[in-house]
């Protein structure tokens, strides 16, 4: 018997690994299939490995994601074990924006296509999001008479503000990539053609600079908005303590007092 094929691939090259939601026929779904899991197990091995400076996340297909499998949603409307669905969500779904907040390398979002529902929310969970021209967005999930289950009442409103996540919300309605750019949704719409090539470019300018800078970077990014300013600037002075005892801070300085590119150790 053939295996199943994989809902998610994972590509590394140099530094920089590339993750493409792989289930193309159904719009790449995030639930009723194995993907979060997937992805999670993806998540682990990025932060474990030294290597990885970048992160490119992307679907397979002309969607990005669909958000959750209507099926599913079918078969969970008939259980009446509330309790249940709600333990199902904390120990599913609602793991992977705990991961990709935690995850200290940067992802960027490439959006080829639909990111619905939790496919919108998942791009949300990303740190910097570009969009191909055909790509749209909708926090859809009142369309369905549900809620966003995976923190999207969180995630929307830190990336365009509350008036919009809020119309966004309540209408379920979809807008096109030149409205995503003009809300801050995505910070560059490009031709679907350029949308990888644009990514890796990105990518490979994170890449270039001190990996633990670029980590802390994001850890200090992701602590700000939750945290009040002077715990930010505490934990600031922490790193900043660590940073400058590194080799990659001393061959950074080198390197500008003498005109040349810098060479990273990892």
């Amino acid at each position: 018997m053939a295996d199943t094929p994989s809902t998610l691939l994972y590509e590394q090259s140099g530094h920089i690994v590339t993750l493409t939601l792989n289930d193309p026929a159904k719009r790449n779904p995030l639930t009723g299939n194995g993907l979060v899991d997937e992805l999670l197990a993806a998540i682990a091995r990025i932060e474990a490995d030294d290597t990885v400076r970048a992160v490119i996340l992307t679907g397979a297909g002309t969607a990005f994601s669909a958000g959750g499998d209507i099926r599913t949603m079918q078969q969970q409307a008939a259980d009446a074990d509330g309790l249940r669905i709600r333990r199902d969500y904390r120990a599913g779904i609602q793991r992977l924006p705990l991961a990709l907040f935690n995850l200290e390398v940067p992802v960027i979002a490439a959006v080829n296509g639909a990111a619905v529902g939790a496919g919108l929310d998942l791009a949300c969970m990303c740190d910097i999001r570009i969009a191909s021209e055909h790509a749209k967005f909708a926090e859809s999930f009142v369309k369905l008479g549900i809620v966003a289950g995976d923190g999207g009442a969180w995630l929307l409103p830190k990336a365009i503000g509350l008036a919009r996540a809020s119309e966004m919300s309540f209408t379920g309605e979809t807008i096109d990539a030149a409205t995503a750019l003009a809300w801050n949704l995505v910070s560059r719409v490009v031709p679907a053609e350029q949308l990888l090539p644009t990514a890796q470019e990105i990518a490979a300018r994170i890449a270039a600079n001190p990996p633990h800078a670029v980590r802390m970077t994001k850890r200090l990014i992701r602590e700000s908005l939750h945290s009040r300013l002077d715990s930010v600037l505490e934990l600031s002075a922490v790193f900043q303590a660590l940073s400058h005892q590194t080799a990659d801070h001393r061959e950074a300085v080198s390197a500008f007092l003498e005109k040349r590119t810098p060479q990273f150790g990892r």
